[in-house]
């Protein structure tokens, strides 16, 4: 059986005071939550003091993105090693966001997924297809592409040290999300591309749904035979809803 995970991407939010309270919020809570895994992804400059607030816990940490190249003069960037040098467990690869806004590519992100692996990190990979892709009926071929980057690269096996997380773009940030037989739709077809590959791999890779989770849908969603979990943003921002979430998994 897959454990849950609930990972929290704090995007760019946040203060010192205000990571410290949501640290402590969650920390409180976590007696409640028997099953699921919880991880925070906070900005690249709040790692380091978040660290120290989850030292002792069963929290995972984890930072939002990192640089495909592993040291040297990259002005800006943060290398994998450094990551795993102050704690990290995790790293999201591939949001939506950086895709999308940034114009980060499949390509891209792939090298960025193999710079995670090599280090020992845990990449988070985010697939989903934007609204007129959806209306288009193409999500399945936008989804598999971007499967198919880190494929070509890294091989199907790889995903037997990663997580992977849907993110339906139009439901990102939107107060829109997926219908539950939406989300497992595409759930269950990322699951059996990977089958088509490699079973064992297939059966055992926690697929995340990232599109407007809260506690109002989390149990419907989480309910779904191929939905592991959740990567969540806005309500990871508040102790009591990411604890919800977190709840709804243990069920």
């Amino acid at each position: 059986m897959r454990q849950p995970l609930v990972a929290g991407n704090w995007k760019m939010n946040g203060s010192l005071a205000s990571a410290k309270a949501l640290v402590e919020g969650i920390k409180a809570g976590m007696g409640a939550i028997s099953t699921a895994e919880m991880a925070v992804c906070p900005p690249y400059v709040y790692i380091p003091r978040v660290a120290e607030l989850l030292a002792g816990s069963a929290i995972g940490l984890g930072a939002q993105d990192l640089s495909d190249q592993a040291a040297g003069a990259y002005t800006g960037e943060v290398a994998a090693d450094m990551l795993t040098d102050i704690g990290c467990k995790y790293v999201i690869v591939g949001h939506s966001e950086r895709r999308n806004i940034y114009g980060e590519s499949d390509a891209f992100t792939a090298g960025k997924f193999v710079a995670a692996r090599k280090a020992g990190l845990v990449p988070i990979l985010c697939v989903g297809e934007l609204l007129e892709e959806r209306e288009q009926g193409v999500t399945e071929q936008v989804v598999g592409r971007q499967l198919d980057a880190i494929i070509a690269l890294d091989g199907a096996a790889a995903f037997g040290s990663a997580v992977i997380a849907y993110e339906p773009v139009w439901a990102i940030g939107t107060g829109k999300t997926a219908t539950p037989d939406q989300a497992q739709e595409v759930h269950a077809f990322i699951r059996g591309k990977l089958a088509a590959l490699d079973a064992a791999v297939a059966g055992q890779v926690q697929i995340l749904y990232g599109g407007s989770m809260n506690p109002g849908n989390a149990a419907e969603l989480l309910a779904m035979p191929d939905i592991d979990g959740g990567l969540i943003g806005g309500a990871a921002l508040k102790p009591a809803d990411f604890l919800a979430i977190g709840k709804a998994a243990n069920a």
